[in-house]
């Protein structure tokens, strides 16, 4: 259950609307929140006059309408932005790309901010009341309006120099290596691990089947490994983080047969519809040499791109070098666990054996 936690946390924080949605929620309360203060504490800012809005019911309408029709409006601007940015980097660097794209703070930073103070704007718009209303100018709210339109403004300069950066090939670059150097020094240790049981060990073992597709995507190898040191159970799984399960095939080996290892094995892994970055050490490989390949196609032919990439990759390897990629023995009091989070190469697709 642990590894579905994960996934489920991991697959929204990369989401593009949770954080957006949050700002507008926040913006919403915090209209209610000045239009309350500007009814209940209308005394006590009166000592603020000189800082807040001082104009009219009329005006505070119009201001409030402007700058709701102006945010919106840019906000549909930014969005269009956005959608032609990923159109380029998706047909020049590779649609696997565009999630730097959809999970950059930045991008979300400007639309949060704009729809945010569009909502904003309504909500203290339907509380202004002229003379013959009733006569309410919540001066409070409007000064914070304003603050909020004239925080659009520079939120606007700095996401078109955001976005010209972004979509520059060797910014790219940089940010997909930086996500394989996060991904190397959390996958891999600093101390020599323990080598594989040999391969003898496993004749005659209980394979195991899943029922579910999609890519493994997050592996919970500690609750794993306790089970089978509870159960003094050996399990092998032919499928690591990055690998597609088919319906009905053999993802593991069991040595001795223990009723309820298939549904350990499921509740300690989670699948997609794509590759993981965050537990799968190839991904942000498979990433930089998209880009090099795309860059060497007779449609782009840009050799340059791809010798930034052969950099990177280098810097990757001497990143390696003092490292070590974990086999998958973990202790567990007098027995061992086997556990590879890493890759599925040369017998090091056992993850787990007591």
């Amino acid at each position: 259950m642990l590894a579905r936690a994960e996934k489920f946390l991991t697959d929204l924080g990369e989401t593009f609307w949770l954080v957006p949605m949050l700002v507008v929620l926040s913006s919403l309360l915090v209209a209610f929140l000045a239009v309350h203060l500007d009814r209940t504490e209308a005394a006590a800012l009166s000592t603020l006059q000189d800082w807040l809005y001082d104009g009219g019911a009329t005006g505070g309408r119009t201001l409030l309408g402007t700058v709701a029709g102006a945010t919106i409006g840019v906000a549909g601007t930014v969005f269009t932005i956005t959608i032609a940015a990923l159109s380029l980097a998706a047909g020049q660097m590779g649609p696997r790309l565009l999630r730097n794209f959809t999970c950059d703070r930045g991008n979300q930073l400007t639309l949060e901010m704009l729809l945010g103070t569009f909502c904003y704007a309504l909500v203290v718009l339907r509380s202004i009341r002229t003379e013959p209303e009733g006569g309410f100018v919540p001066h409070l709210a409007l000064s914070v309006g304003i603050v909020l339109a004239f925080a659009c403004v520079a939120i606007l300069v700095y996401f078109v120099g955001h976005v010209a950066g972004r979509i520059n090939v060797e910014t790219v670059i940089e940010l997909v290596s930086e996500d394989l150097g996060s991904a190397i020094q959390r996958l891999t240790t600093q101390d020599p691990q323990p080598k594989p049981p040999p391969e003898e060990y496993w004749i005659g073992s209980l394979p195991l089947r899943d029922s579910r597709r999609g890519y493994l995507q997050h592996l919970d190898d500690e609750g794993l490994a306790t089970w089978s040191a509870k159960h003094r159970a050996s399990i092998r799984l032919l499928v690591g983080p990055g690998d597609y399960v088919f319906p009905g095939a053999t993802v593991a080996l069991v040595t001795p047969p223990v009723d309820g290892a298939e549904v350990a094995i499921q509740n300690a892994t989670a699948l997609g519809g794509s590759s993981s970055a965050s537990t799968d050490l190839r991904f942000a490989v498979r990433q930089l040499v998209e880009v090099a390949v795309r860059a060497l196609s007779p449609g782009i032919n840009d050799p340059h791109t791809a010798l930034a990439v052969l950099d990177r990759l280098g810097a990757a390897l001497c990143d390696l070098v003092p490292l070590h990629l974990p086999t998958g023995v973990a202790i567990r009091g007098s027995q061992r666990s086997w556990s590879c989070r890493v890759c599925n190469m040369v017998n090091c697709s056992a993850p787990y054996f007591t």
